[in-house]
């Protein structure tokens, strides 16, 4: 009994000297001191309010820590694996269509490579831009002008064209009677400028040029002016409602809202107004803009001067030499060397393409339409992206083509005629002006134009058939860069063959 109450007593002595070397070593705890912690430790111990409150305190903290060690997991995995299934940028099923750069890339690479040829011309031949000579190609004779001529008698077929309709309005002339003057006139129109051209020595190829182009124009809409007049006198003879129209030229009948009608059309005023109007189809109301707008005049009129400049300076100082020295290898036959001043000849007659399409049908065409106040302004589509023949000669010409699609291919569909065969005289129409534009202003029939022209009907079926997309757009270019140098290269050696072949001998 006594060694075990000793025992005890020792061990309380022990637990005694423990606690109190364990309460005399803490230390202060953030700037408070061991009694200020205590006291702070038993407020938390009071406020304890239980298990319920620690399992809370420990779901907090669970989710955080997993968190965290999956987000280490997948920083691992990530930088373990570095491969997705995944296509090409340059690979069509990748649907990527940002090539900005490329595009970039491509317009560098040509005007770098078109400075080159530029400069080695400069080196080789020296400045060839002569304005004296532009103008001698108009005027061999100073004193005599029949291209201009020709461009003021062109004013009878327009008076002769109003005449007829204001007696066919009033009933002085039968159907009948009406639709035989028209067609002398159309038919006088096309020959005896062609007439004049071949017969006298004095008109020059770009004068000619230019009077049959105007006369031309001026066949088309005349055709155009007659159907709508026509078809006005069929509504009026089926007791139709009168068709209205806003005068086609300014005035204060404009202003007032006042609407005029057939017969009322049929005005020397209304006559010129159409005639100088950017469209070749006639209608009872074109469409008008409210004013002049003098800064988009002013610089269309800055283009026209600027671009019309450039053209006639790029033709001497690039196309001519190209052309003077391919003549050397046609009459050889050389083959090769034809082939390689071909290639040589596409890119400057591309580029003078592309340039004058921007002159005539945006600088000059809305030009003529501000100072009229001809609100169409659809002159062209987007015909860079033609995808088939078709889309392109449907788009690249608007005037053009609404002309034929109201006055000569729905008139053939209506008369029975299949959509192909209609195409197909569409085509043979404009091939026969390509031609009559192009052998009659140089007194040579080769027929090189209309068999381009011509040419265009298998391409346009081997395009819409074999190719789509890109390749198709890709076809549309190859045969503009192409075909039309050729064309050149064919007219301008039969026509150096023809005259200054014979000069020499």
């Amino acid at each position: 009994m006594g060694d075990s109450d000793a025992i005890r007593a020792s061990t309380r002595r022990r637990r005694a000297n423990f606690a109190a070397g364990r309460s005399a070593s803490v230390l202060p705890v953030n700037g408070k001191s061991a009694a200020e912690y205590q006291g702070s430790l038993t407020a938390d111990i009071s406020s304890y309010n239980g298990p319920g409150e620690l399992a809370s305190s420990l779901e907090s903290v669970g989710p955080k820590s997993k968190s965290d060690k999956k987000k280490r997991r997948n920083d691992i995995s990530e930088r373990m694996s570095c491969h997705k299934s995944q296509e090409s940028l340059l690979s069509s099923a990748s649907g990527f269509s940002n090539y900005r750069g490329i595009l970039n890339w491509c317009v560098v690479m040509l005007v770098l490579s078109n400075a080159r040829l530029f400069l080695e011309n400069l080196l080789r031949y020296g400045v060839l831009v002569d304005p004296i000579q532009v103008i001698s190609l108009f005027l061999n004779d100073p004193y005599s002008w029949p291209a201009a001529c020709l461009l003021i008698v062109s004013n009878i077929f327009i008076l002769v064209a109003l005449y007829t309709e204001r007696q066919l309005s009033k009933g002085s002339f039968s159907e009948l009677v009406g639709f035989v003057v028209h067609c002398v006139n159309l038919t006088i129109m096309l020959t005896f400028p062609a007439v004049v051209v071949l017969l006298v020595p004095s008109v020059t190829p770009v004068g000619g040029a230019l009077a049959l182009g105007t006369y031309t124009i001026l066949f088309l809409k005349l055709y155009s002016y007659k159907d709508v007049n026509m078809w006005c006198r069929e509504l009026s003879t089926a007791k139709a409602k009168k068709l209205a129209r806003s005068l086609s030229c300014p005035s204060v009948q404009d202003f007032n809202g006042s609407k005029v009608c057939y017969p009322g059309n049929l005005t020397l005023r209304d006559m010129y107004y159409f005639a100088f109007a950017p469209t070749l189809c006639y209608e009872l109301n074109f469409p008008r803009s409210p004013k002049i707008r003098m800064s988009f005049l002013l610089r269309r009129l800055f283009e026209m001067m600027f671009f019309i400049q450039l053209l006639v300076g790029l033709t001497q100082q690039w196309m001519i030499p190209i052309i003077q020295s391919s003549m050397k290898p046609l009459e050889d036959m050389d083959l090769s060397r034809m082939t390689e001043r071909l290639l040589r000849l596409a890119v400057p007659n591309h580029l003078l393409w592309l340039i004058f399409f921007y002159w005539f049908f945006h600088s000059s065409m809305n030009f003529t339409a501000e100072l009229l106040c001809f609100g169409d302004r659809q002159f062209y589509k987007d015909w860079w992206n033609s995808e088939s023949v078709t889309y392109f000669w449907q788009n690249w010409n608007i005037p053009v083509h609404k002309w034929c699609l109201r006055h000569f291919y729905k008139p053939l569909l209506r008369r029975g005629f299949s959509k192909m065969v209609s195409q197909s005289a569409v085509f043979f129409l404009s091939a026969f002006f390509h031609e009559y534009l192009v052998s009659v202003p140089l007194r040579m029939f080769r027929l090189w134009a209309f068999m381009g022209m011509m040419a265009q009907l298998p391409l346009a079926w081997f395009v819409g058939s074999f190719l789509r997309g890109t390749y198709g757009n890709a076809a549309v270019w190859i045969s503009l860069i192409i075909g039309q140098p050729f064309a050149v290269l064919m007219y301008v050696h039969d026509y150096y063959v023809l005259h200054y072949r014979q000069e020499a001998d």
